[in-house]
């Protein structure tokens, strides 16, 4: 499963994969504790591939930002959401050190340490992006068969 797979919800907690499409409602499912919920068309949800961290140049994307705090940990779990305020922002600038102070605000480092979290306890690790499938080319080109002798 990739960030382009999973999704979040404005006003619910969690992350979530779209399962169908309903009356008025897409209908999802919690990728934590399996419940599927009917969720308003008119809600905000973006996929994790589409969500970037502003940095003083440029708006990072989220991926990017998971890799970062992936290979500060090793590979490990990064520090608990739910840390006291000066611990998240200094953890935050430790793993990127030119996000924007101004425009980050410290819930939205909440979420992203929430995010890389959960997706280390569903045991999802890549956050490279996807790349789409190329047909397979032969390293020599076909050519039409000569004549063949008689």
């Amino acid at each position: 499963m990739s960030l382009k797979d999973i999704l979040v919800i404005s006003g619910q907690s969690g992350l979530f994969k779209y399962v169908s499409k309903g009356k008025a409602t897409i209908i999802v499912e919690n990728m934590i504790d399996r419940r599927r919920t009917g969720i308003p068309s008119t809600a905000k949800i973006s996929m994790l591939n589409d969500i970037a961290v502003f940095t003083e140049k440029e708006e990072l994307p989220l991926r990017e930002v998971l890799k970062k705090i992936q290979s500060k940990e090793n590979g490990g779990a990064a520090i608990s959401h739910k840390s006291p305020d000066t611990e998240l922002r200094q953890y935050f600038e430790a793993v990127l050190p030119d996000y924007d102070k101004d425009r980050v605000y410290l819930s939205d480092i909440r979420k992203v340490l929430m995010w890389y979290n959960a997706l280390l306890d569903l045991g999802i690790t890549d956050f490279e992006p996807d790349t789409p499938e190329t047909p397979d080319t032969p390293d020599t080109p076909d050519t039409p068969d000569t004549q063949q002798a008689q």
